[in-house]
């Protein structure tokens, strides 16, 4: 397949990069690694990534198209635990419209979470249409209100939409981020957990707010949702996820604490 290049000149024949590939592409030979089993290469680019002295390239993942970490600067545990732990779910949000610039940014950070076997898989659709943000409320509600259970269930969104007009699906964000997959990919609803907790992540340092779109995923998520035609989802896709975003009405002051760690370890 000719998938692996060396340079003679830089390899200095350590072996990490057979090490680390994961899938057993290379074998480590006399003269430098070699590929054995290209047809198992995964593109996770990590024999590329891993190489002291960038002496191999692959075709799947090219050096050229590889960035540097030596420079990056590396955040303390303690500034790492506050940035998790300040991501909130956001529930009331300004009315301001988000640039579709950092509506990029976010979808293009979502898309280098990690993925089972790096089948990745995951596309999006970015909606900041008003109008057919109210026509996917209208129909959320009308789909909950006709379910017995759902309507149970979800009673006081229905109400406080129905009678006060109150958005009570996306909250009044000014946009919605869908996760999309082909309907044959069993890991699509996986693939777009991982996706869209990288953008929630992402999304203060861009002053924006955003929260799962719980209510709404109850009716996007099934089979021959009235979301498919409303988004016009293509043929032989299915919405796998749904994320509001915009900027947040109010700030959060404090970290908010949560229920009791409960952990154990399990030894022999």
């Amino acid at each position: 397949m000719n998938l692996i290049t060396i340079y003679p000149d830089k390899c200095i024949k350590c072996g990490l990069c057979v090490n680390e590939c994961p899938e057993n592409v290379l074998l480590l030979g006399k003269n430098g690694p070699k590929e054995i089993f290209p047809e198992n290469c995964i593109a996770c680019g990590h024999c590329v990534a891993i190489c002291p002295r960038e002496a191999i390239d692959n075709k799947k993942t090219p050096l050229s198209n590889q960035i540097s970490t030596k420079d990056f600067p590396k955040l303390s545990s303690e500034e790492t635990k506050n940035f998790l732990r300040s991501r909130r779910s956001i529930r009331s949000y300004k009315e301001t419209s988000v640039p579709k610039e950092k509506l990029i940014e976010l979808v293009n950070i979502a898309h280098f979470a990690p993925t089972g076997s790096n089948l990745q898989g995951i596309s999006y659709i970015i909606v900041d249409d008003k109008s057919i943000l109210n026509k996917a409320i209208k129909l959320t509600i009308e789909r909950l209100s006709r379910d017995e259970l759902l309507n149970e269930r979800f009673h006081h969104y229905i109400e406080s939409y129905n009678n006060k007009r109150i958005d009570t699906v996306f909250r009044g964000a000014p946009c919605l981020i869908l996760a999309t997959a082909d309907t044959n990919f069993t890991r699509g609803r996986e693939n777009s957990i991982f996706s869209l907790a990288y953008l929630e992540l992402y999304a203060p340092s861009l002053g924006l707010g955003s929260c799962w779109a719980g209510v709404f995923e109850k009716i996007a998520l099934e089979d021959n949702s009235p979301m498919l035609e409303l988004f016009n989802i293509p043929k032989g896709k299915k919405i796998t996820g749904a994320v509001m975003v915009g900027y947040p009405k109010y700030n959060y002051p404090r970290l908010v604490d949560r229920n009791p760690l409960e952990v154990s370890f399990l030894s022999i």
